[in-house]
């Protein structure tokens, strides 16, 4: 071997590490990690005492918020401080002030649905499904694409309240009660935060509670629903599942509790790792007790949290079987603009989050 032979070798068994590397990062998402976060940053971005804000999207680096005065805020994250503001009212039924607490937001349009009697949906400001009934109550709203969504709301003449679209929301059917299996009298969802449905692909799981707490699991799109019991607390109007999470179609969790006694911690935090089809509580006697929100750090492997209620914000960084309390500030939901930064809403504001 002359003296040239060696640098030669070493070149090429370079070239072949470097084009392995490649190789493998085509086949593995190297871009999740294990994420660890320890405290919070917030700023403002409006401060009103007379707003009770539950629904919050985020879409195209804008943020959207719906209030219990049927105004609907918005703003892009590079200019906070321009505020847009809407004001929805329907003249049929003579309400000014919509009482909103869901929303959603698909290319560029904004839906909102109204709590209580009449129901009201509207899109853009257009009123597109009106359901009148002493009983009606709707709490949850989502999008599995541009075409479909659904709505879900409480018990009546039968069973759960679902409503479907699958025409980019101009026309809403409500499904049969013959979708569903073992309806129970007096099931509902809680309207705290806009978070009791979670999407992955077509997967659909709706987090039910009060009298009872399960979850209502769809995948196909709403066409067939399996209903999944749970551990959560469970038994009274005011216990059960608030928000429900997954990270991908495998790994869910679930939050809530007991808003009435929001310090109890006693099997309000349950978790899943196939796809919804068992649960199991955990984090039991720890903190937080009772909260309205729960959603995965993005990019984060499954294992980062973060829960939210008017008690303040909680970190969990080892997929919830632990958790830290690191904000009292109070917040109803709040939804991620990326991997470390989200937007919250609640009693009188909505604020800026970022996470360190």
């Amino acid at each position: 071997m002359d003296m040239y032979s060696k640098p030669i070798l070493f070149n090429n068994f370079f070239l072949v590490l470097v084009f392995f590397y490649f190789f493998i990062s085509c086949q593995f998402n190297f871009s999740e990690k294990n994420l660890s976060f320890t405290k919070v940053d917030i700023s403002h971005i409006l401060l009103d005492s007379s707003l009770n804000i539950r629904a919050l999207e985020i879409h195209n680096n804008k943020v959207y918020n719906a209030t219990s005065k049927g105004e609907i805020y918005s703003f892009d994250t590079k200019k906070p401080d321009l505020l847009s503001l809407d004001q929805y009212s329907s003249k049929v039924d003579s309400v000014l002030f919509p009482n909103f607490r869901s929303m959603a937001v698909i290319n560029e349009d904004v839906f909102a649905i109204t709590i209580g009697n009449p129901a009201l949906l509207f899109k853009n400001g257009k009123l597109v499904y009106r359901e009148v009934n002493k009983n009606v109550f709707y709490d949850s709203m989502d999008f599995w694409n541009a075409k479909e969504g659904l709505v879900v709301g409480d018990f009546m003449d039968g069973c759960i309240s679902v409503l479907i679209t699958r025409n980019g929301g101009d026309k809403w059917e409500k499904l049969d009660c013959s979708n569903f299996d073992n309806p129970l009298p007096d099931e509902g969802f809680f309207a705290a935060s806009d978070t009791n449905i979670s999407i992955v692909d077509n997967r659909v799981w709706v987090a039910s509670g009060g009298i009872n707490s399960r979850v209502y699991y769809s995948d196909d799109k709403g066409k067939n629903w399996e209903i999944i019991n749970t551990p959560m607390i469970q038994g009274e109007s005011t216990k059960g599942i608030f928000s429900i999470d997954f990270y991908d179609n495998k790994n869910g969790f679930a939050i809530g509790g007991d808003y009435t006694k929001p310090l109890e911690n006693i099997s309000n935090k349950i978790i899943t790792n196939d796809g919804g089809k068992t649960w199991k509580t955990l984090a039991d006697n720890q903190s937080p007790g009772y909260r309205s929100c729960v959603k995965y750090f993005p990019n984060s492997n499954g294992k980062s949290l973060v829960a939210v209620g008017f008690n303040g914000i909680d970190i969990s960084n080892d997929g919830g079987y632990s958790w830290n309390h690191i904000s009292d500030e109070g917040y109803y939901t709040l939804r991620f603009l990326d991997n470390y930064t989200a937007y919250a809403a609640g009693k009188g504001k909505i604020s800026k989050l970022l996470f360190k």
